[in-house]
């Protein structure tokens, strides 16, 4: 029998951990601290092991799963080992050129490299997926219609504090990515930012009165071919970005200022150990996640098209909202690729309909059902 190797056993890693390892196949987590490991698993059936390459190369078998919730930069190697020992690959992480170049070698050997299957990315793709199957099997003759995506999601305490945020894992992350260029379409044309916090706005949530603030992140373009657009419609917005509570701007001021001097990686490191110090979550503290996609289109006869999904969940004393929406996508897919539902090769967040329900279906079940509702 295959078994499923997990390394990583990091703050959003638990409940997907726990699922696998109560279902059929075998477990075994790596991780560099195996008291944690033992932590995570709480008791489910599982092998634990220092994370190690080389002990890792020794027991991978032909037809295991590797599953990598290490950071980005380690999944190129990962994956190639996993290509070496004839396993598959799953990450909750974005695609990159390093992975992509693997697909080759992954689809001769008739493995599959699985990536973007977490929260963001991952639901958010198979929301954006649905949203558009239902565009095309509406009856509506979409030719050359205009068309909007607004992809958001956000991750913040459930109850606000004065900085307007907390963290679950390093800041550095956090401040890393403030400083990533981002760029998507608004207003039927390409918008550029080097600096998030000057490219703030507002977004209303489809239903309800509540505001959040909201920046584009990272490159939002890629994605309107990931997601099947009609080569014929007009974009009049595409954005894939960041939620923030209201005030998040303000309090976080400074940040701003320090990252707008070109902080050093010193600075940085110095500036992340203070924000942890100061602003980590405590012992069962409560988060929240929202993530809401929507499509709108207004077609070329008149007739409007407006449905928007949505996932809005709180934490719990036993896991985080974060750790739930994160994991549970990526055990869903490593479920698929040992049960041969995942096409060989590299490939992000499956886009059918029917894992798409499947995947949605078996969220509701753990308690974070997506909402989906029709504004047009």
């Amino acid at each position: 029998m295959a078994t499923i190797h997990w390394l990583g056993a990091g703050l959003s890693s638990g409940p997907g951990i726990r699922r696998l390892a109560s279902g059929p196949f075998t477990l075994h987590l790596w991780n560099r601290t195996p008291d944690k490991a033992h932590a995570i698993l709480r008791g489910s059936p599982g092998k634990v092991d220092a994370l190690d390459l080389e002990s890792l190369a020794e027991t991978l078998k032909p037809g295991d799963v590797l599953v990598s919730m290490l950071p980005a930069d380690w999944h190129p190697t990962i994956a190639k080992l996993a290509l070496k020992s004839g396993a598959h690959f799953v990450s909750s992480s974005y695609l990159s050129p390093a992975m992509n170049a693997l697909h080759n070698d992954a689809a001769q050997k008739g493995l599959c490299l699985v990536n973007e299957v977490g929260l963001d990315p991952g639901l958010d793709h198979l929301m954006a997926h649905r949203l558009v199957g239902n565009l095309r099997a509406s009856g509506l003759d979409s030719t050359g219609a205009r068309v909007a995506l607004r992809s958001w999601c956000g991750g913040f305490p459930a109850q606000a504090n004065d900085f307007c945020y907390k963290f679950s894992w390093s800041p550095l992350g956090v401040l890393r990515a403030l400083k990533t260029p981002a760029q998507c379409i608004q207003g039927g044309e390409v918008a550029q930012s080097s600096k998030p916090w000057e490219a703030i706005s507002r977004y209303d949530m489809p239903w309800g009165n509540e505001q959040f603030e909201a920046y584009p992140n990272r490159d939002s373009l890629p994605f309107i071919l990931a997601y099947h657009f009609d080569p014929g419609w007009h974009i009049e917005e595409f954005v894939r970005g960041t939620l923030r509570l209201p005030g998040w701007t303000d309090a976080w001021a400074d940040i701003f200022a320090t990252l707008d001097r070109g902080a050093s990686d010193e600075d940085l490191a110095r500036l992340s150990e203070h924000l942890w110090q100061n602003y980590a979550y405590a012992e069962h503290e409560a988060d929240r996640v929202v993530l809401c996609v929507e499509l709108e289109a207004t077609l070329a006869d008149g007739q409007q098209f407006h449905e928007a999904s949505v996932i809005d969940v709180v934490g719990n004393e036993e896991d985080s909202a974060m750790a739930r929406l994160v994991s549970l996508p990526v055990s869903y897919a490593v479920e698929d690729v040992l049960n041969n539902r995942m096409a060989a090769g590299v490939s992000a967040a499956p886009a059918d309909a029917a894992t798409i329900a499947r995947w949605f279906d078996a969220l509701a079940v753990q308690g974070d059902a997506v909402t989906h509702r029709k504004l047009a």
